[in-house]
């Protein structure tokens, strides 16, 4: 037999062999028999050296045709293995991704996500929109578009997370509302929810990544008591009673004048307890009218527009909605914690 009758048998007999491999690792322990270094093609081709210089390059011809053919076989009889193991799967493992779950098997909102969803509610329903923004911020939008003097203790590493390039991880979601006096032309009210992060001694009522919803309102005359309207709205809606408040004068740079509004301890109704720091007043937000110095940043004439502004920690008012009393508890993904929501 010569070595052309040989290489055309040596094909017959490959594809039959190849036809018959059940999965990945037999087509390429066939393939392997037939055309690796030591399989049975190399073989045939030791018998090249017997021949003239032209049957060489016929035979040469065929070989490598042969190989070519045999090679591209494999990778036919590959790709159908691999979609009839899939197609096997899918019989065996068919899910409905749009199925409904046992009840005992779903997952749930956080309490923190829920009261989040329930104020975006109770403030769109009031007329404002909702609004976004990063959490690594620029220190222009973080502080210094906020009035926040270069020296401000706010911009100390002990109370700021500062990354390599000179950004931050913001401290508040205020920076929303600067993003907003940038974007939007007065009249508008927006809410800024979101998380923040600030370098803290962590304890019951303190925690270095919490949740804030900001808002601010810019109009024409806007005063004090439309800020107390709109925190008095919020509160007797998310607790669904009214709650005894208190506003004390204190100071912020983005606003003036400004107030921390605090509201009587539901943890312990006022008698003291480690999530009031035993004084039976929890601070719930900072707030105030809008600073001028902030509204003439963003390009706005602060005697035509005023405007108020607020800070609501969401993780508190959680914290006071359910009588929870360590605020620690939100960050420990405990689902035995999790699961009473």
């Amino acid at each position: 037999m010569s070595l052309s009758q040989e290489i055309a048998s040596l094909i017959k007999e490959a594809e039959t062999v190849l036809s018959s491999a059940t999965n990945e690792q037999e087509l390429d322990a066939f393939k392997n028999q037939f055309l690796g270094k030591k399989g049975k093609l190399t073989s045939v081709l030791k018998g090249l050296a017997s021949l003239s210089v032209e049957e060489k390059k016929t035979v040469g011809k065929e070989a490598n045709e042969a190989q070519t053919k045999l090679e591209a076989f494999v990778e036919t009889k590959r790709t159908s293995l691999k979609e009839s193991f899939y197609e096997n799967q899918l019989g065996k493992e068919f899910f409905d991704t749009l199925r409904p779950l046992p009840k005992k098997e779903r997952g749930s909102l956080h309490p923190i996500s829920q009261i989040q969803y329930e104020i975006e509610d109770i403030f769109t329903s009031m007329g404002f929109s909702v609004m976004d923004g990063p959490e690594v911020e620029t220190d222009e939008n973080n502080f210094g578009a906020l009035n926040f003097t270069d020296d401000h203790p706010a911009r100390d590493m002990q109370d700021t997370f500062y990354t390599v390039d000179g950004n931050l991880l913001r401290t508040h979601t205020s920076a929303i509302q600067v993003r907003a006096l940038r974007k939007l032309k007065p009249p508008f009210r927006i809410i800024a929810p979101g998380r923040v992060f600030r370098y803290e001694e962590v304890d019951a009522s303190h925690e270095n990544t919490f949740y804030q919803v900001e808002g601010m309102v810019v109009g024409e005359n806007i005063s004090v008591a439309h800020l107390i309207y709109t925190m008095e709205t919020l509160l007797s809606r998310v607790f669904r009673k009214e709650i005894k408040t208190r506003l004390r004068p204190g100071y912020f740079p983005f606003v003036e004048p400004g107030f921390e509004l605090d509201i009587n301890c539901l943890v312990c109704n006022g008698d003291g307890c480690s999530v009031c720091k035993q004084s039976g007043w929890l601070e719930l937000l900072p707030c105030g009218l809008v600073h001028p110095n902030v509204l003439e940043a963003a390009g706005l004439d602060s005697k035509t527009w005023t405007g108020f502004a607020f800070g609501l920690g969401l993780d508190r008012l959680v914290m006071m909605r359910y009588g929870i009393h360590d605020i620690r508890y939100f960050q420990s993904g405990n689902l035995r914690f999790l699961k009473q929501f």
